[in-house]
């Protein structure tokens, strides 16, 4: 739930991109799934951009682009077609 109010307060102001560090870590399967969907529809109803850093590859999954690093040097840049 806390993941939900920190989205939440995020888009108060209309923001064009959020930074969203690990926003499924603490979070059970349905809650997260939950949480992306919300993210996702933000991200196509509102054109709000999402920055994640994550390990989820559920994340990994919805992403339309994914910067991958290796020992703090970029390792892979991949972009998905739409």
């Amino acid at each position: 739930q806390q993941q939900r109010v920190a989205v939440a307060r995020a888009i108060v102001g209309r923001p064009s991109i959020i930074l969203a560090d690990e926003p499924t870590a603490n979070l059970d399967s349905e809650s997260a799934l939950s949480l992306l969907a919300l993210m996702y529809r933000l991200n196509q109803e509102q054109n709000v951009t999402f920055l994640f850093s994550s390990h989820d590859p559920r994340v990994i999954e919805i992403a339309r682009r994914v910067i991958s690093l290796r020992d703090g040097q970029l390792f892979e840049d991949r972009r998905k077609s739409d």
